[in-house]
């Protein structure tokens, strides 16, 4: 694609400034764009590789991005949260972008909803996507945030392990994206010092705001895994203590139970029992009962049996 005045306009053919965009590309279409632009195979593969991890590589003239982007998928009844690799390559006639998927970060750019983006100003380019996958960052643990905010009231009222699973996944999302932001960080820093990319004074301003973005998110994110981890430590107390109270109740209904069953068992068995022959024997018995199950009752509610 290339960069009209106020729009992008869709090329027909990779022709030289324009700005290549991949997702999910055939093995076709990869060995294509390599033939046009002289980029190795291998550097336009990265990002297709889910467990590539954030790194920058220069091959001769040819230069490789891989960052980090939070994505997002629905599963069942709930979202789960993860990262992929996403690869910006250039040398000095391309530029291109390669995802294993579509990404929101990538969205916002083709449709216009970036101030001051220009495909040929490179530098801030790159700088823009930093700090747009940067701000996705936040949104997302903003989303997660509330998410367990949400689940953490559902465990007030539950017994079963099902939030506290949720739960899980939110911690497994945030270790995700704890990693994923240092990594970022870390080529962020190297970006500073690359020579392949021209560092120009008026977009320092943004690569400031970057670095601010993405510290924001790996604090953040540290804070949300805390607090959650304390969380689920807690609530697994909870689940397990309010058990407990159940397990006792019940045993304390089974004690009061039995005795009632003794008696009564008692006296139907096929031999001479006292009280056999006499009128009132049943009530006398019940009397019995009742004596004996007042005071169990009430030494259970003193120990907080019930």
């Amino acid at each position: 694609m290339e960069s009209g005045k106020r729009e992008l306009s869709e090329c027909e053919e990779i022709a030289k400034g324009c700005w290549i965009n991949l997702s999910n590309p055939s093995d076709l279409e990869v060995q294509q764009v390599c033939e046009k632009t002289n980029i190795p195979e291998d550097m336009i593969k990265a990002a297709l590789d889910e467990e590539e991890r954030a790194h920058i590589d220069v091959d001769d003239d040819n230069t490789l991005i891989v960052i980090d982007i939070p994505v997002i998928n629905e599963e069942k009844d709930a979202y789960v949260y993860s990262t992929l690799p996403l690869a910006v390559l250039f040398n000095t006639d391309y530029f291109i972008t390669v995802c294993l998927r579509e990404t929101i970060v990538l969205e916002r750019f083709i449709n216009n909803t970036i101030r001051n983006f220009d495909v040929n100003k490179r530098t801030r380019f790159i700088y823009q996507i930093l700090y747009t996958n940067a701000t996705m960052y936040l949104h997302y643990l903003k989303m997660i945030d509330r998410t367990a905010n949400r689940i953490q009231s559902a465990l007030h009222r539950s017994l079963k392990n099902t939030e506290l699973l949720q739960l899980l996944d939110l911690d497994k999302a945030l270790v995700y994206f704890s990693t994923s932001l240092n990594a970022n960080q870390i080529v962020i820093d190297r970006l500073r010092q690359l020579n392949t990319v021209k560092h120009y004074e008026d977009d320092n301003d943004l690569l400031d705001d970057v670095i601010i973005e993405n510290k924001q998110a790996i604090e953040m994110a540290s804070i949300h895994r805390e607090v959650l981890s304390g969380t689920m430590d807690a609530f697994a107390s909870v689940i397990s203590n309010n058990q407990n109270i159940v397990m006792k109740l019940l045993t304390a209904i089974t004690i009061l139970l039995t005795i009632p069953t003794l008696i009564s068992g008692l006296w139907g068995m096929n031999v001479g029992v006292p009280l056999a022959d006499n009128p009132y024997g049943f009530w006398i018995i019940i009397g019995i009962i009742a004596a004996i199950l007042i005071p169990v009752t009430i030494i259970m509610i003193k120990k907080k049996m019930f």
